[in-house]
């Protein structure tokens, strides 16, 4: 029974780990390249419905 709970202890301490770590890599700002590279991803999807 003590191992079962120390199991639990240890997927809930991972569990909380990873949830950790997906958030920071969730909060993290997109770097320039990529925010360029949607901008001008977004300005063909306009010109071609407009289109051009």
């Amino acid at each position: 029974m003590a191992h079962d709970n120390e199991y639990d202890n240890v997927q809930r301490q991972i569990d909380e780990n990873l949830k950790r770590v997906y958030q920071a890599k969730v909060d993290e700002e997109l770097p320039d390249r990529f925010k360029l590279l949607l901008a001008q991803l977004k300005q063909q999807s306009v010109g071609e419905d407009t289109g051009k």
